[in-house]
């Protein structure tokens, strides 16, 4: 059975048991959103006690405040009401494992799937490849606790953003489960105002 038969049959059951779901309301229940690592090791359902129609996640790679989250938290919280955000980065993130300058060199090689081994990522595909990934900003982790602060402050500094939202700073540890409190990150991003 493929991955894609596999989505379907699940969500066959989901939907049968559907129920009540029907009903939650657009705006998050619990008035918050969450940024946080696409990383599949994540459930942000379990590690936050969320529950369907709880909050908002958006999740990319790192868990980083790009423009694009940042749209999203604007979204959350102009249109659908919430009050806080939490940054949420974690331990062992891929996003440490490379520089823009590796990104752009693996893409230029290959537009295959890079292997990693104890020297970090290697090309193993052939040709072609695109130097288009120069010109991106991957967002690249060289200091997890620092990241979380700069992300927190990119939100924080976005005119786009009121001062009176709080936005907290945290880094999920994947070996036990424990959200760690990065307190630089969460006192630059107290509420003012």
């Amino acid at each position: 059975m493929s991955v894609r038969e596999e989505i379907l049959e699940a969500n066959v059951a989901y939907a049968a048991d559907f129920g009540a779901r029907s009903e939650l309301a657009l705006p998050p229940a619990r008035g918050f959103a969450i940024l946080t690592c696409m990383d599949a090791r994540l459930d942000p359902a379990q590690y936050a006690g969320l529950a369907e129609g709880d909050a908002h996640v958006i999740r990319n790679a790192g868990g980083r405040a790009s423009e694009d989250a940042i749209r999203s938290l604007v979204i959350s919280y102009k249109l659908l009401g919430t009050r806080e955000f939490f940054v949420i980065h974690h331990t062992d993130c891929g996003m440490e494992f490379f520089t823009n300058e590796v990104m752009s060199g693996l893409l230029a090689q290959s537009l295959e799937t890079a292997e990693l081994g104890p020297d970090g990522f290697r090309d193993v595909g052939q040709g072609p490849g695109t130097d288009a990934g120069a010109a991106v900003d991957w967002l690249t982790i060289s200091d997890q606790a620092q990241a979380v602060v700069d992300d927190v402050v990119r939100i924080k500094a976005s005119p786009m953003v009121p001062a009176r939202i709080p936005v907290h700073g945290f880094v999920y540890d994947v070996r036990s489960g424990r959200l760690i409190e990065i307190e630089a990150a969460t006192e630059a991003g107290r509420a003012t105002a």
